[in-house]
C-alpha cells in the first residue's frame, strides 16, 4: 500500500508551502479577517497540540521531535503492511504521516511549528492550527471511520462463503 505515499508527500508540500507563505506575508500576531469567524493568525507553537509543553522550557523540542520520528516510522510500516482492500486505511495513515512529517521539519528548522488558521468557535477562538494539523485531524477521523466500517465487511466475507 505504499503506492498511497504520494498522498504523504503532497501534504508535506501544501503544509510547508502555506507555511512559508504564512510567515512572510503575516505578522506575527496580528489577525487577518477572511470571513466571519474565520482568520489568517501567525503564530508559534513550541509545544505539541493545543501548545501542550509550550513553555516547558526547550526540552520539549527534542521530545516532540523523537515522538514524530518514532510515530512516522511506525506509521510507515502500518502503511507497508497494509493489504490491498485497505485503502481507506491507507489513506488514512498517509495523511497523518504527511503531517507528522511536516510538523516534524518545523520543529527541527525552526524549534517551533507555524499556525496560521484561525477559527472562531462564537466568542472562543480555537488553537491555531496549519495543514499539517489539519491532514492529521482528517486521518485521524478516516481511520476510525475505516475501524467502523471494517468489523462489518469482515463479516460480510464470512457470510458470503458460508
Amino acid at each position: 500500500m505504499l503506492k498511497y505515499l504520494w498522498i504523504s508527500g503532497l501534504v508535506i508540500i501544501a503544509d510547508q508551502a502555506t507555511k512559508w507563505i504564512a510567515n512572510t506575508q503575516l505578522e506575527y500576531h496580528q489577525a487577518v479577517k477572511v470571513m466571519p469567524y474565520f482568520e489568517w493568525f501567525l503564530t508559534y507553537n513550541k509545544g505539541a497540540a493545543f501548545s501542550f509543553l509550550a513553555e516547558a522550557g526547550g526540552w520539549q523540542r527534542w521530545f516532540f521531535t523523537f515522538f514524530a520520528i518514532i510515530i512516522s516510522t511506525f506509521l510507515f510500516f502500518w502503511i507497508k503492511k497494509l493489504e490491498q482492500h485497505e485503502k481507506l486505511t491507507a489513506i488514512a495513515l498517509c495523511l497523518i504521516l504527511g503531517g507528522a512529517i511536516g510538523n516534524l521539519i518545523d520543529r527541527v528548522a525552526l524549534g517551533h511549528v507555524i499556525d496560521f488558521i484561525q477559527v472562531w468557535l462564537g466568542s472562543y477562538p480555537y488553537p491555531a492550527f496549519n495543514i499539517a494539523d489539519s491532514a492529521v485531524f482528517v486521518g485521524a477521523f478516516l481511520l476510525i471511520g475505516s475501524g467502523m466500517i471494517s468489523p462489518y465487511k469482515s463479516q460480510d466475507k464470512e457470510n458470503s462463503h458460508g
